[in-house]
């Protein structure tokens, strides 16, 4: 049986993205008492957390009637059921491969709305790149509100000052960055007329003219709405768990908003579902909040794991529903602006 090098890649890098989060939480909890933090979990209110799952489904079918506008203004009208299915089966499948989710909901939407995927893949990206705007907003908004934080956890993860200071002194950097610019150079002088760069010329272009009709949307300030309304509620689907437990429960808004902005840092760690580091981002957060160790960790490893269980269903269920949307009759393909 031949082996696709592709699929082999493909693989490889899921199970070391997984074993690297894995590692994480090990290292996390390799000295832990597991009975004592199972006691710490039980005696949380699950109910005040299984509010706080409204809030996640809430925030994501938000997130995909803002892509619906990108998606519409570009003269595309699929049923409005395809895109949020679309949306939400986009977690379920960063579970199994980390960001293959995000070329899945383009490349569903395209199969079985008739959308070629370039035009779904360039409405996606526009989204993804309002998505991280608001949250770099999220965490500038949080450092100003609570400077004292963010100095106390770089003086107690002195690592990622030094994590970072080394990236800069590697000769290895310079050699990348001067090897990606001489490629740069040879492809729009040397190489510019051949087939395979006017190819990428046209499809640059074809890009340049789709951003200009997204300019021009009628919409924009239903996107801006949908943002502050789909990060709202992303902020209530982690901060309502503060309530479920006795050691949260007083820190405050403004502590729900330091650590739901450290799990935003964490979740862009391409690793399954933001395993690992995102524990770490919430544990250390809590701990220099003055939350004792045990009940940080077992604050991470409850609301990570019901909050994950709740994202795969319900994206296990816009994956399923996808192939019955109902698209007979459907204007799916509108007029270019």
């Amino acid at each position: 049986m031949k082996i696709n090098a592709e699929s082999v890649k493909s693989v490889l890098k899921t199970v070391l993205s997984l074993f690297l989060g894995l590692l994480i939480i090990w290292a996390m909890y390799r000295n832990t008492d597991m009975g004592e933090l199972w006691e710490i979990v039980q005696s949380a209110n699950f109910g005040v957390i299984a509010v706080s799952l409204v809030f996640g489904l809430l925030g994501n079918t938000i997130r995909g009637l803002r892509w619906e506008l990108f998606v519409n203004s570009l003269g595309y009208h699929p049923p409005r059921a395809s895109i949020v299915n679309a949306t939400l089966g986009n977690y379920a499948v960063n579970f199994v491969l980390p960001r293959a989710g995000d070329i899945w909901r383009c490349g569903v939407v395209s199969k079985y709305d008739k959308i070629p995927f370039s035009k779904t893949l360039e409405t996606f990206l526009v989204d993804k790149v309002v998505d991280v705007v608001a949250g770099l907003l999220v965490v500038f908004v949080s450092v100003a509100l609570y400077i004292d934080f963010f100095v106390s956890y770089f003086q107690n993860n002195p690592q990622f000052a030094v994590n970072v200071s080394g990236i800069f002194s590697s000769v290895w950097v310079y050699v990348i960055l001067g090897a990606l610019l001489l490629i740069v150079v040879l492809l729009l002088t040397v190489l510019r007329k051949k087939n395979f760069m006017v190819k990428i010329t046209d499809f640059f272009n074809t890009v340049k003219y789709d951003l200009k009709l997204i300019g021009k949307m009628k919409e924009k300030w239903r996107i801006i709405i949908y943002t502050i309304l789909l990060w709202f509620c992303f902020y209530l689907y982690f901060y309502i768990c503060f309530y479920a437990f006795d050691f949260t429960r007083d820190l405050g808004p403004l502590a729900g908003l330091i650590v739901f902005a450290m799990t935003n840092i964490g979740i862009s760690v391409p690793v399954q579902g933001g395993i690992g580091p995102w524990h770490f981002m919430v544990i250390s957060s809590l701990l220099i909040l003055g939350v004792a160790e045990n009940q940080a960790l077992a604050f991470a490893g409850a609301v990570f794991t019901i909050q994950s269980v709740w994202q795969i269903l319900y994206g296990l269920f816009g994956v399923i529903a996808m192939p019955y949307v109902k698209r007979e009759n459907q204007d799916i393909y509108g007029k270019n602006i």
